[in-house]
């Protein structure tokens, strides 16, 4: 089992094709995907052939970015995934963060755990300037999340299908998705460290939700 991380609770390890059942089940689940495609659950076949051998691959290069499988410390149970890798068409440095969760383990803190954690190896180990993560506006409790890891918005633009296929983890049925904006949320190394310094890592971890891409 190749880790990528630890945190107080949480291990993040390098997707396998044992996976199968417990990504399928998560991406099956309408409430995690209502902020991703609109509900639409992902069928398995695409899992297999598409998704997972793109999360498998993802963790390959070598280069400590990756899609990675988020365990339970305490349960070994499959709680979801995080992603944190080059952010596509961005400058260099600039890094993409991305989970989802499974809804049973919402309100625990796991998403702003495990986002706080990658953007620390991100900042100190990867080399990364720039962090940015993205979600539906009406998604209050991940733009908490965000904002909890010392993201600040930075944009809103519009989702499309094109976009969303070239992300590559969210399956889309239709030609439309929904009738509203997206926001993007950043956060510059500089103010990372300034925020360090100064102990203002701050914000209860609760209130997660699974939708943040």
């Amino acid at each position: 089992m190749r880790i990528a991380l630890e945190t107080e609770r949480l291990i993040l390890r390098a997707f396998t094709s044992d996976d199968v059942d417990d990504l399928t089940a998560l991406d099956s689940d309408p409430a995690v995907m209502r902020y991703l495609n609109g509900g639409v659950p992902t069928p398995r076949e695409v899992i297999e052939r598409e998704v997972l051998p793109r999360f498998i691959a993802s963790s390959q290069q070598g280069d400590g970015y990756g899609v990675w499988a988020a365990i339970e410390r305490a349960t070994c149970a499959f709680v979801g995934w995080f992603g944190f890798g080059p952010h596509e068409g961005g400058a260099a440095g600039e890094v993409s963060l991305g989970y989802r969760l499974r809804r049973g383990v919402w309100g625990r803190g796991y998403a702003t755990e495990g986002a706080r954690a990658l953007i620390r190896q991100g900042f100190t180990e990867l080399g990364a300037r720039r962090v940015v993560a993205t979600t539906y506006q009406d998604n209050l409790a991940s733009r908490r999340v965000m904002e909890k890891a010392g993201l600040r918005l930075a944009r809103t633009f519009r989702m499309t299908p094109e976009l969303l296929a070239v992300e590559g983890d969210t399956f889309v049925a239709g030609g439309e998705l929904w009738d509203g904006d997206d926001v993007e949320y950043a956060l510059e190394r500089a103010e990372w460290e300034r925020l360090m310094a100064h102990g203002e890592e701050i914000g209860e971890e609760q209130d997660d939700d699974a939708g943040l891409r």
